[in-house]
């Protein structure tokens, strides 16, 4: 005989169903592996034999009024919320002055008519439904670990309190609420009491009576062969999980008569029919449909949309902080430029502010000021140059950050610029600044006593003015002075009806905004190439002014 293999993952298990649950059926099969009955040998033997009778090894009858062989093994099939009787239940309800509430009257007659008929199809195998109390007791007294002197915490003991709602529960103290539905005043106790989040839970257990022969109906004996579990959200919560391909499970009886059981749990819930699948799509089609349209109705005409083949860009900022500058009592003047006429704004939109002015502080050895200045606007993008050359612009934003003195005079502390993000969602952003330096000492000995300083008429002079108009732009003799950074934060949004058709402008808007998402990274390789020629340029001014005879045929300098 093969060797068992035994299952010990008695872990739980969850599944979800979109079937209602009063379709699950469960096939629990027990089994008794060893008992105490094939050890007993009688005392004696009779003379002139060796062997043992293999009659000694029979179990002997059972004063329960059954067979034994029907012990022994034992398979029933079982719906979600099937009320199985015990033993003990059997002979409990059968006595009138044991049935205190109306479900216990209930079972009384139950178990009657089950009398009547052909009686119990179960003999070990029984279950304990939703509304029976030991399933209330099993929740408020389970324990949390293995330990045998578990000690429970506070949570757990306030936790044991909380009563979770049901669905389908039947009364047992009859139809009379105790207690009232609305609490006008209610206490703090109260109030942590009845302030959980819960999810309304039905539970099932699927006991056995490992008991033996002729003392079936013990307390001592029963044990959970399986906990079922399941919430408003079809959420199914199985321990242990179904067998399946698995080895079975297995239970030791403890006591004078230590026995093993073994025992599986298979799901045996009827797969649905080809017909009754395409009426469940049908019907979740058509609840989709009428959930689209209420959802429609509550957004109403109004609902204002973007104009075939435009781009509408939404951004949400804050002026973060201000970091690394040498005076105190910063502000920062910003504002945002649409670079060509693809590019439009409501007439009553503001692309430009000023934040309050904000005293610094030290954070490890720079100076920070902390603005936390909100900003909006709104802008709109129309493509019409489908051609391949064009190369189409993004908003900048363009900062400046200026300090104030104690007779109110106002310094240059560094001018920035920045491209706004191409992709929608949050950035943060850093853009270091720097300031026009003028020559000699007079100039900072003037901005440090009594204010002013070197400024730029053209706020967009920092990146690319936009009236420029010709193929260079020369900063050649400009000397300039690093300072510190300004941190924004930007939420953007970008609405198109290119994201929700289908058709050849989704494709026509596709192409445009991915060739605006590799504009910053165009911009960048073109402000390095930039640089390289403005080297390049002036080194070769410098070899013109110097005289012919310091410099050889080759182009380069010589002793």
């Amino acid at each position: 005989m093969a060797e068992t293999v035994w299952s010990t993952d008695t872990g739980e298990a969850v599944y979800r169903s979109w079937d209602p649950v009063r379709n699950l059926r469960l096939r629990v099969h027990l089994q008794r592996i060893t008992s105490s009955s094939y050890l007993h040998c009688q005392p004696a033997a009779q003379p002139g034999k060796d062997l043992i009778d293999l009659a000694t090894f029979r179990p002997h009858p059972s004063t329960s009024g059954h067979r034994p062989e029907v012990d022994e093994e034992e398979e029933v099939v079982i719906g979600w919320q099937e009320k199985l009787f015990s033993q003990f239940e059997v002979d409990l309800y059968q006595n009138e002055a044991a049935c205190q509430s109306p479900l216990d009257h209930q079972y009384r007659q139950e178990i009657l008519k089950l009398e009547d008929l052909d009686g119990r199809k179960n003999r070990r195998i029984f279950t304990y439904t939703d509304s029976d109390r030991y399933t209330n007791l099993e929740e408020h007294c389970q324990k949390m670990t293995t330990a045998a002197s578990e000690m429970p915490s506070f949570l757990v003991e306030r936790m044991a309190n909380v009563r979770r709602r049901r669905q389908d529960r039947r009364g047992m103290e009859g139809g009379i609420l105790k207690s009232r539905i609305v609490t006008w005043e209610p206490s703090e106790e109260f109030i942590r009491n009845s302030h959980v989040i819960n999810t309304p839970l039905q539970t099932m257990y699927i006991m056995a009576d490992l008991g033996p022969y002729g003392k079936l109906g013990y307390k001592k004996y029963e044990h959970v062969l399986c906990t079922l579990k399941v919430d408003s959200n079809g959420v199914i919560t199985v321990k242990p999980d179904f067998t399946g391909s698995r080895g079975p499970y297995r239970i030791e009886t403890d006591g004078e008569k230590q026995e093993l059981w073994k025992y599986t749990i298979d799901s045996v819930s009827s797969l649905a029919q080809p017909e009754e699948e395409e009426r469940e799509q049908r019907a979740l089609r058509d609840l989709y449909g009428r959930h689209k349209e209420y959802l429609n109705s509550l957004v109403g005409t109004d609902f204002e949309t973007t104009v075939p083949g435009a781009l509408r860009l939404f951004v949400n900022g804050e002026v973060v902080s201000a970091q690394g500058y040498e005076f105190d009592n910063l502000y920062v003047h910003f504002f945002v430029e649409l670079p060509t006429t693809s590019w439009s704004s409501p007439a009553f939109q503001q692309l430009s502010g000023i934040t309050q002015t904000c005293a610094t502080k030290s954070l490890g050895t720079d100076n920070v000021a902390y603005f936390s200045y909100p900003f909006t606007f709104e802008a709109s993008f129309l493509h019409e140059d489908e051609s391949a050359g064009a190369l189409p612009a993004w908003p900048v934003l363009y900062c400046e950050v200026l300090s104030l003195d104690f007779w109110q005079r106002y310094r240059v502390e560094g001018y920035g610029a920045v491209v706004l993000p191409a992709t929608p969602g949050s950035h943060t952003l850093t853009v270091p600044t720097w300031r026009p330096l003028e020559l000699g000492p007079a100039a900072e000995l003037r901005r440090f006593f009594i204010g002013g300083s070197l400024e730029l008429e053209d706020l967009s002079y920092v990146r690319i003015p936009g009236t420029f108009k010709g193929e260079r732009l020369s900063r050649f003799g400009l000397r300039t002075e690093t300072t510190g950074s300004v941190t924004f934060r930007l939420h953007c949004l970008q609405q198109s009806r290119a994201f929700m058709e289908s058709s050849s402008l989704r494709k026509r808007m596709r192409s445009v905004l991915d060739r605006l998402e590799g504009f910053s990274q165009q911009s960048s390789i073109h402000n390095v190439l930039e640089a390289f020629r403005r080297a390049r340029r002036r080194m070769q001014e410098a070899r013109e002014s110097l005289p012919q005879d310091l410099v050889s045929p080759s182009g380069t300098m010589v002793s």
